[in-house]
């Protein structure tokens, strides 16, 4: 799999592709049943599979607020890795890209720049400038430039409940876990780097791993229940804090702090996976520090009972889709 960074180092290998275009936020199971289909288009026709990605996300950019995302780009491109995809392009989405016309999109990129030979995007897929291109523009250009526009149909899972990123974040946000993980077909996970903190847990007992978030906000919050992937070669129970941390701080950037159990090892620079099990409780604002501790000693005792009670055993999800 190669990763390749702007329009500019597109290469001649890359050209004559099968290209998606989209997010893939949470690569959710309609992300996966579709990038299967783009893997038997190339076994057949022995062509590239690209995924175009953009960075920022456009949303992200055109908001000019800050999103909620499901997974971050090294995420992402973990995911589309093990999907098979051959090449990822990741394009800088700002005010030069976000002004291009409709038309010169399909004709200087999709057509100069990738001679694509089948592009495959959603029924609601917008591009170019003021969102006006769509799938009709497309295909109506690729009849004449000599490339297939395939239309992806919206996913159902098995309870007629339409597999959307919109979807997973609301079930995260609402802490249906299981539904988003349902939804997702794979558990709901954050990976970061460790960096150093106020060392707040560690003066109390509690030493935490910090992850960093570069400034993304999570459709989660409150004390979960995780396994920690990356320090050894199974996983590591923890307890996991979501949130703005208002009992000392008073700040209002989310942060990710993790405490193991029953291991005491130093993280800075780890790079590690958080995998959400189950939520414990809300954030909340405690009046004091020792407040604070006592309550941190009965959530530990919660997260103990959860790991006792299900014997850390990895969930199986079902492979089944309904198409639509």
């Amino acid at each position: 799999m190669e990763f390749v960074r702007g329009l500019h180092n597109i290469k001649s290998r890359h050209k004559g592709c099968i290209l998606t275009i989209g997010n893939f936020d949470g690569f959710h199971r309609g992300h996966q049943a579709l990038l299967e289909k783009l893997q038997k288009k190339r076994n057949i026709l022995k062509l590239p599979v690209v995924v175009m990605i953009f960075e920022p996300q456009p949303k992200e950019y055109l908001s000019n607020i800050i999103t909620i995302r499901l997974t971050r780009l090294r995420d992402k491109v973990n995911y589309l890795c093990t999907a098979g995809v051959d090449v990822i392009l990741c394009i800088t989405f700002n005010k030069k890209f976000a002004a291009i016309e409709a038309y010169n999109f399909i004709k200087n990129i999709l057509i100069s720049k990738l001679d694509v030979r089948f592009v495959y995007i959603g029924d609601d897929f917008k591009f170019g400038a003021f969102r006006k291109g769509d799938f009709v523009l497309l295909k109506k250009i690729g009849k004449n430039a000599g490339f297939k526009v395939i239309r992806i149909a919206t996913y159902f899972d098995e309870n007629n409940q339409r597999i959307s990123s919109t979807a997973i974040r609301v079930a995260l946000v609402e802490n249906r876990i299981l539904d988003a993980e349902l939804l997702l077909g794979h558990s709901y996970c954050i990976s970061g780097r460790v960096v150093h903190g106020d060392e707040l847990g560690r003066r109390i007992g509690f030493p935490t791993a910090n992850v960093s978030l570069q400034g993304k906000r999570l459709p989660i919050h409150g004390v979960y229940a995780v396994e920690v992937y990356g320090i050894s070669n199974y996983p590591l129970p923890g307890i996991a804090n979501v949130g703005i941390c208002p009992t000392v701080t008073g700040k209002n950037q989310q942060k990710l702090e993790v405490h193991l159990l029953n291991v005491s090892i130093n993280l800075y620079t780890y790079h590690i996976k958080v995998v959400f099990l189950a939520k414990i409780r809300d954030e909340q604002y405690f009046s004091s520090v020792k407040k604070l501790q006592r309550q941190i000693k009965k959530d530990i005792i919660k997260v103990r009972s959860y790991f006792n009670k299900t014997n850390n055993i990895n969930k199986i999800y079902k492979n089944g889709i309904i198409y639509k």
